[in-house]
């Protein structure tokens, strides 16, 4: 009985401040708000910019412009061409991290701090310098 009158308190206090905030005037500053708070929600659903992503989690290793370093392999290698590593192999090592096996650079550790979303634009950044750039052997 006591769960539901907190419910049923919770559930006018929440409807008394939707009317509320209904009620108040619409000059320019109220105005001027909304339209902050839509802009700052917008902005956190911007696609990630998969370039600026991939230069900063993974050039260090696999070099600034996908031709690898003395850390890491290249991405234009034919040995990375979707039909051989697809965008599974590629998510599974960047957040899980991917023993050595064509190379011998050392075993790739998981990269720290990158989200899903970041992980699926580095993906598609590389698949797509992949297609412009070709492969190499």
């Amino acid at each position: 009985m006591k769960a539901q009158r907190s419910h049923a308190f919770a559930v006018a206090v929440l409807a008394a401040s939707l009317v509320a905030s209904g009620c108040g005037s619409t000059d320019a500053t109220s105005e001027a708000a909304i339209g902050t708070q839509a802009d700052s929600t917008a902005s956190t659903d911007a696609p990630v910019d998969g370039a600026a992503t991939y230069q900063q989690y993974c050039a260090e290793c696999h070099g600034v412009d996908l031709r690898g370093t003395d850390k890491g392999p290249s991405q234009l290698s034919i040995i990375y061409e979707p039909g051989h590593h697809s965008d599974y192999a590629f998510r599974s090592a960047i957040s899980e991290g991917a023993p050595e096996h064509h190379w011998w650079f050392g075993d790739m550790p998981p990269v720290e701090g990158i989200s899903d979303d970041e992980i699926e634009a580095v993906i598609s950044f590389v698949r797509a310098e992949q297609e412009r750039l070709g492969f190499e052997e």
